[in-house]
């Protein structure tokens, strides 16, 4: 867990990317961004019917950690070192050239779980009913992914990392608000 907005070094890529941050300050827990990854990621796009009929559910690329007062989103942060990428025995997991992201071809994913072990914030699920690994894959197809878009206390950003810093103060993600 990425706690005080602070991301350890091997988040860090060289230049700059956009990512997902977390103003744990306002964020209440509600798992509005777990739902809407969930309803991004389902057949139907409908709310009751993705819920309701879907099966298998669908499955959120994200998840709301809590511990007493605090609660916070957490999903994948596309490390710069990537230990899933070097960890997938299928080469599943791979890094895009051109947007950064770590990406996953569920075709070549064989469920082993080795990624998920190594990765330092938990951020892949197994999706036990395919036996496929499953990652954020920060919306590509949106301008913004569905988790900022739909938080309804703004505690989800998505900007730019600054470029080679380690450390965004909680005054920099609250003057973006």
């Amino acid at each position: 867990m990425v706690c005080g907005n602070r991301l350890p070094h091997y988040f860090l890529q060289e230049g700059s990317m956009k990512r997902v941050y977390v103003n744990e300050d306002v964020c209440m827990g509600c798992h509005l961004c777990e739902i809407y990854c969930q309803l991004k990621h389902a057949k139907s796009k409908d709310l009751i019917k993705a819920f309701k009929k879907e099966s298998p559910r669908p499955l959120p690329r994200l998840r709301v950690e809590e511990k007493g007062v605090l609660s916070l989103s957490s999903r994948c942060q596309h490390c710069d070192d990537a230990p899933c990428v070097q960890a997938c025995l299928t080469g599943t997991l791979t890094r895009d050239p051109v947007s950064r992201l770590v990406t996953a071809d569920s075709e070549r994913c064989i469920g082993c779980g080795t990624c998920m072990l190594v990765c330092p914030l938990g951020a892949l699920r197994m999706d036990t009913e395919h036996k496929k690994m499953v990652k954020c894959d920060l919306c590509q197809d949106e301008e913004i992914p569905v988790c900022v878009a739909n938080c309804p206390n703004e505690a989800l950003l998505y900007m730019e990392v600054p470029n080679g810093n380690d450390k965004l103060e909680k005054k920099e993600l609250t003057q973006t608000q």
